[in-house]
């Protein structure tokens, strides 16, 4: 059996606070090896040192307390280090999302900002298979890739296949309230579609690159808008020209914007 030592003299050892280890001890992450049962007070084995400073380690990667618990009690190295790399990977694509707004903000504060090209168009009316559900914006990434995942691969296995870009339309709320109605769809031969897409006057802006910057392109189109035009209530498409699996260069990223204008 190793030796015991205090909260307080476990704490300098580990470098971690006492107030850190008795939350890790509430959460079931590292037990004392002993409490008193009069006073309440904690000692840790010394050979707990290891485990405590690897919860430490993984929480300065901000690794949730579920997923560090997962590590710890994982008794297949395998398991462990997938947990880990899952992790790490979520932490790189952050930095990359980092980054893009850094560049993003460069980008906005320099003063020669490029000028959005933006034209008038009629869309036409479109037979598609859709899928229409309240959505976080928060969630719009994840849910567009497995939404069109759902809708391309049920259009294969019907012996489907688009006949143009596919799209989304987004609801006032989902601006607004920052969540809302989202309609994911893609065109069809008439004879498949599940639905029709109203047609209709726009203004349309080509947005090219990432998506931490499609609110410069809104708002360029939107003062666009109000300036030359009057908007529409209807919901605002976006029609997806590039996007994955067509790319994976965020530089390659290429959306129309198109806001509806009054009849």
């Amino acid at each position: 059996m190793s030796a015991s030592v205090t909260i307080g003299e476990f704490s300098r050892l580990t470098h971690l606070t006492v107030k850190s280890l008795r939350h890790y001890h509430d959460q079931g992450l590292l037990t004392p090896y002993a409490i008193d049962p009069q006073s309440g007070y904690r000692r840790y084995a010394v050979d707990q040192a290891p485990t405590a400073m690897l919860i430490a380690r993984l929480r300065a990667l901000d690794m949730p307390l579920a997923e560090v618990r997962r590590v710890l009690e994982s008794t297949d190295p395998g398991q462990r280090d997938a947990v880990i790399a899952e992790h790490l990977l979520r932490m790189e694509r952050e930095l990359d999302r980092t980054r893009a707004v850094v560049a993003s903000l460069r980008d906005l504060l320099s003063p020669a900002t490029p000028t959005l090209a933006i034209s008038g168009r009629t869309l036409p009316k479109l037979s598609v298979v859709a899928i229409t559900e309240h959505v976080a914006r928060t969630d719009i990434e994840a849910w567009c890739d497995r939404t069109f995942t759902a809708l391309y691969t049920d259009l294969q296995t019907a012996g489907g296949y688009p006949v143009g870009p596919g799209g989304a339309l987004y609801g006032e709320e989902f601006f607004t309230e920052a969540a809302g109605s989202v309609t994911a769809y893609v065109p069809v031969e008439p004879g498949r579609a599940t639905t029709t897409i109203a047609g209709g006057r726009h203004f349309v802006a080509l947005h090219a690159g990432p998506f931490t910057e499609f609110d410069l392109t809104y708002a360029a189109l939107g003062c666009y808008v109000a300036e030359h035009g009057v908007a529409d209530p209807r919901p605002i498409r976006e029609i997806y020209l590039a996007s994955p699996p067509d790319t994976t260069d965020p530089a390659d990223f290429r959306t129309e914007v198109c806001w509806p204008l009054a009849a």
